[in-house]
């Protein structure tokens, strides 16, 4: 039995009026004594995979922080199944579900092949029409939604971010404390901030170098085309000196990756729908994708659109064309020849790379095929470092200690350059290792790929 306490959402009578015959909101959050509606809730069949051997549990990071077994993944799957069998939705669940990162690290260690992925983004969908969070918690979640999935949203921010990393005024709130006494949340969003560069966009079409392999469509993403563009940049010129056409659109807007994983299905079909109109036409042979967690739901829109009889077979036929960069790259093979980098790498796992699209052989061949570089494996590969999307915005002080663990262990490599493919995991790395005095440069895969190609030597990743 679980907590009883659950979100005071309208009451569901069955038609269109609440209590007192006030008109209610079929929108908003439900209170039927149910956990779960019959829209997608969490799939018992998939529930009953789950045989609780406890493999799982040490590749867990909340449960490895806290060694909680609600806070673990067959402790969720458990609740799950409370919800299933009639028990209502409590703030207490609510919890264990909110705390989970979503890093899917416990589908890489389970021997039976559960979907936790599945039953997790359902849950999640289930939490946020049905249950009413308190105030705080509401409004942060509305203003990171109004803002993250809106490219040109977070373009806006570039001029003012950029003023005050220049200025010295970052340096003075710094020495203040003034962020510390404002709260974590301020502190965390201030961390993360990339320091920004001016990059010219990439134009909407470039030719492919040599002979023409592929026609690539490319998401330039959220926070990669607002904070690095020089990412974005990078993969252009390597996708083009590999002999791909390189299709960007303009006007491509999210690509639904941080909604769906949070809950927000709704927002999440939309995106979708919009990404896959402005790409369907554009006669590319691959959709490559730059941002893990991004191309960890492209290559999903098959399921989430599975209901949608306008787009269910256009989405099936979009998912199959999505590749991840290093994905593409390995199985195209070379072309453009590499020059040497002589580097010491420690090559980190975005979890959304690695866990969800099983990518890990890709990245570590594509840089071992560069001459002189030296490539090093971080302790733990597996443990998230504490991004998870939003989740180091929601859960500041457990993401930092996440986040500290991993700088640690990426510093006892002894490395010269941090290289993953992920911009969250980016931030959130290079925001704990400051934390620690630490620094150590930071590069995108497809940036080591693009030094080497033209023969930039080492210093232009060093700086």
């Amino acid at each position: 039995m679980v907590d009883a306490t659950w979100g005071t959402g309208p009451a569901d009578d069955g038609n269109a009026r609440g209590a007192g015959g006030a008109p209610r909101d079929v929108l908003g959050p439900v209170d039927d004594g149910r956990a779960f509606d019959d829209h997608h809730p969490p799939r018992a069949d998939l529930i009953a995979d789950c045989v609780h051997c406890g493999f799982c549990l040490p590749a867990c990071p909340t449960y490895v922080l806290w060694g909680a077994e609600a806070d673990s993944p067959r402790g969720r799957i458990y609740l799950m199944n409370e919800g299933v069998n009639g028990e209502p939705l409590s703030g207490s669940m609510v919890e264990h579900f909110d705390k989970c990162l979503g890093c899917m690290s416990c589908v890489t260690a389970c021997p039976s092949g559960v979907r936790y992925d599945r039953l997790i983004e359902d849950t999640r969908a289930q939490v946020e029409r049905r249950f009413t969070r308190d105030r705080g918690d509401a409004l942060l979640r509305r203003a990171i939604f109004a803002l993250f999935p809106y490219p040109r949203r977070l373009r806006l921010l570039r001029g003012p971010l950029r003023a005050y990393q220049k200025s010295g005024l970052q340096r003075l709130v710094a020495r203040s404390g003034l962020l510390e006494r404002l709260g974590p949340t301020l502190t965390t969003l201030e961390s993360l901030a990339p320091r920004l560069h001016k990059v010219p966009r990439p134009p909407r079409r470039v030719p492919a170098r040599g002979a023409r392999r592929a026609v690539v469509g490319m998401l330039t993403g959220c926070v990669q085309g607002a904070f690095f563009p020089e990412v974005n940049s990078a993969t252009v010129r390597i996708l083009a000196a590999e002999g791909c056409e390189v299709v960007i659109p303009p006007g491509q807007g999210c690509c639904g990756a941080l909604s769906v994983h949070n809950g927000r299905r709704e927002e999440a079909l939309g995106f979708a729908r919009r990404l896959i109109d402005t790409f369907e036409h554009t006669g590319m042979d691959y959709f490559v994708v730059n941002a893990a967690g991004c191309g960890s739901s492209l290559k999903e829109y098959g399921e989430l659109l599975a209901d949608d009889p306008v787009y269910k077979v256009r989405a099936a036929a979009f998912a199959a064309k999505v590749r991840d960069l290093a994905e593409l790259l390995d199985a195209l093979g070379p072309v453009a020849q590499r020059h040497p980098l002589p580097l010491t790498v420690a090559y980190h796992d975005a979890c959304h790379l690695g866990h969800a699209q099983g990518i890990r052989a890709q990245p570590r061949a594509l840089l071992r095929g560069i001459p002189e570089l030296r490539l090093r494996e971080i302790a733990d590969p597996e443990l998230c470092c504490g991004s998870a999307g939003i989740w180091n915005i929601l859960n500041p002080v457990p993401a930092a200690e996440l986040g500290d663990r991993k700088a640690a262990d990426v510093l006892a490599t002894g490395a010269d350059l941090l290289v993953t493919a992920n911009p969250g995991c980016m931030m959130q790395v290079t925001a704990a290792l400051n934390r620690q005095g630490a620094t150590m440069a930071m590069a995108h895969t497809a940036q080591v790929l693009d030094a080497s190609i033209r023969n930039l030597g080492a210093a232009a990743l060093r700086s």
